[in-house]
């Protein structure tokens, strides 16, 4: 751009891994803009992940799921007043990293003589700079990073990042010190996931978790989220040794545990890429999606997928074939891959 914007919005309402991946707009966008005042919008549950962030000016939290609790005419008040605020802030450039209708209309909404945009059906005419998009082609960090090069801003960095605060962290060692760990090492699970299809079944994350302890004598955590209770008691039910489940926690306390973890083992879901901003080794286990477009950001990561299987990174969210990418991948495959970071030079 030829002109510096003084206020600048980033839209990004959700998922929680989309929201880690998007943070290296941020930071570009202020290593380009030092003096202009930038915001991200998000929704709920993904809030956490940008909380913090030292690139970010303002956290604006659209309140979707409060809007659905409520009655129409409250929810569509509490919606107008949101609209309204949107709007009197000013915007002069807006990035939609989402792409959806809600996010294109709002968009609109705030104002911004520069909206940039992907070409996504009639959502592109919500755009002033409309971006062919690339999901099919590249990483989603480089498909949001695409919303910057279109106005030729430098891309300085593309590492995802999270902050999580000193006092979080050492809340979080405390626990892991009072289950008497000292000098082993920590591997992390995480069987959970937004995707059911995405899972690997509860069961082999067990087997691995047993194996992972008698050839390691590691401690394993088992990380998980909201509605994901069921899942890794099914994990810990599966196994002859004993692994320790994480106090329900919020995604800056889920990050902390997963900070002090040497590896963590995981499908691909939110909790995988908090892990790689932190730099936590990671074995991503892949079978519906393709890890070259949503695996773990950064080199020294691993993914493991049933390569035998003709439908790998269908890209679906339901399966018609008993989800054979996922129940036909052996623990022994992954357990392969662990042998690199657990085993002592």
């Amino acid at each position: 751009m030829n002109i510096t914007p003084d206020r600048i919005l980033i839209i990004k309402l959700r998922a929680i891994g989309d929201v880690v991946l998007a943070t290296p707009v941020i930071e570009n966008l202020r290593r380009q803009y030092p003096e202009s005042h930038i915001a991200f919008l998000t929704e709920e549950a993904a809030a956490d992940i940008i909380k913090g962030n030292p690139f970010l000016d303002e956290l604006i939290i659209l309140e979707r799921r409060k809007w659905q609790q409520v009655s129409f005419p409250v929810s569509l008040k509490e919606q107008v007043r949101f609209y309204r605020s949107l709007r009197a802030k000013k915007f002069d450039l807006v990035f939609d990293l989402f792409g959806n209708p809600r996010s294109a209309l709002l968009s609109v909404i705030s104002g911004a003589p520069v909206r940039v945009g992907f070409g996504f059906r009639v959502r592109r005419y919500c755009y002033t700079q409309v971006i062919v998009p690339r999901g099919g082609e590249v990483h989603e960090v480089d498909f949001n990073l695409d919303a910057l090069k279109a106005l030729d801003i430098p891309i300085v960095s593309r590492q995802p990042r999270i902050e999580i605060s000193q006092d979080i962290t050492q809340n979080a060692r405390r626990w892991i010190s009072a289950l008497g760990i000292t000098n082993e090492k920590v591997v992390g699970l995480n069987p959970g996931g937004g995707w059911k299809i995405k899972r690997w079944p509860p069961a082999y994350f067990g087997k691995l978790a047993d194996e992972l302890i008698k050839l390691y004598g590691v401690r394993v955590l088992l990380l998980w989220g909201p509605g994901e209770e069921k899942i890794v008691e099914s994990v810990s039910q599966s196994m002859k040794a004993i692994a320790h489940r994480i106090p329900d926690a919020s995604l800056k306390e889920l990050g902390a545990y997963i900070s002090c973890c040497h590896l963590m083992i995981s499908n691909d879901s939110g909790p995988m890429h908090i892990a790689a901003a932190l730099n936590v080794p990671i074995i991503g286990i892949f079978g519906p999606t393709n890890p070259d477009l949503q695996g773990p950001f950064g080199i020294a990561h691993r993914v493991v997928r049933q390569e035998s299987v003709p439908c790998l990174g269908c890209n679906r969210v339901t399966c018609n074939i008993g989800n054979i990418c996922m129940t036909e991948l052996d623990p022994a495959q992954i357990l392969k891959q662990a042998e690199v970071f657990l085993c002592d030079a």
